[in-house]
């Protein structure tokens, strides 16, 4: 049997519940973050995630001297799972956001039940595209990086051990949930000002040629017409979302643009 020090004991001591305070809030927004905490990634994917963001952030962060009982470390585990989650929720409302383009812009283009059940969570065909082409943008931009970024500076927001208020922490969700349907509703925008102008075009043909079945020419035109303007407006959609995300990730508390 291998016998330490007590200074070495003591320090090995501290060392563990430094990571463990810091694995707490890091497991928590992992569970959550873009990417990485998607439900087709393995558990075990996600554990070996959280485990090297927290080697990452650790040494960087100052975490007090460990509680003097079960009721204090139930309290760390409490308000450090609380931070992790409002800051991985916060990210996860992007996705949804893209989520939400892709179902308006699907409705709007008569495209909603295309491919709808590829996804673990049934959405759209455009919805799926575009939540899969923003992820692997995301990735490809460093989101790790950012993410460490991220969880390094919330220290410095929300200290450990203590909890956000909870006024606060209401009025900057209902913030993020606003800024996401507006992001949302802005990327889809190209999509529903073609469907207007669809619609109108195709209701003064009717009257015009009312022994016309519109119905039969306007359908084909509107599929490609929406799958034309995916793949024109994609590349800029993607660019508005990735910056929102970025500017968020850069400064978590500051107003939604």
């Amino acid at each position: 049997m291998i016998a330490f020090s007590p200074e070495l004991s003591a320090l090995l001591g501290i060392g563990l519940w430094h990571g463990l305070v810091v694995f707490l809030r890091v497991s928590a927004l992992v569970s959550l973050l873009p990417a990485f905490g998607e439900q087709s990634v393995p558990v075990r994917v996600r554990l070996v995630v959280a485990i090297m963001l927290t080697a990452v952030v650790a040494p960087a962060v100052t975490v007090p001297q460990g509680p003097a009982g079960l009721p204090g470390l139930a309290g760390y585990v409490l308000t450090e799972a609380a931070v992790g989650l409002a800051l991985g929720i916060a990210l996860r409302l992007f996705v949804l956001a893209l989520q939400t383009a892709g179902a308006i812009a699907a409705q709007s283009t008569s495209l909603s039940q295309l491919l709808g059940g590829a996804a673990v969570e049934p959405m759209p065909a455009m919805g799926y595209v575009l939540v899969i082409a923003g992820l692997a943008l995301a990735a490809m931009t460093g989101l790790h990086v950012r993410a460490a970024e991220l969880l390094i500076f919330s220290y410095d927001l929300f200290p450990p051990g203590m909890l956000p208020e909870g006024r606060d922490l209401a009025l900057w969700g209902v913030g993020r949930v606003s800024h996401a349907f507006a992001l949302s509703f802005s990327l889809a925008a190209p999509f529903v000002i073609a469907s207007v102008i669809y619609n109108l075009a195709l209701g003064v043909i009717n009257r015009a040629m009312p022994q016309l079945m519109v119905a039969f020419v306007g359908a084909p035109v509107i599929t490609f017409g929406g799958l034309f303007l995916l793949c024109a407006a994609a590349p800029l959609m993607l660019s508005v979302w990735a910056g929102a995300l970025a500017a968020f990730m850069a400064d978590p508390v500051g107003p939604a643009p």
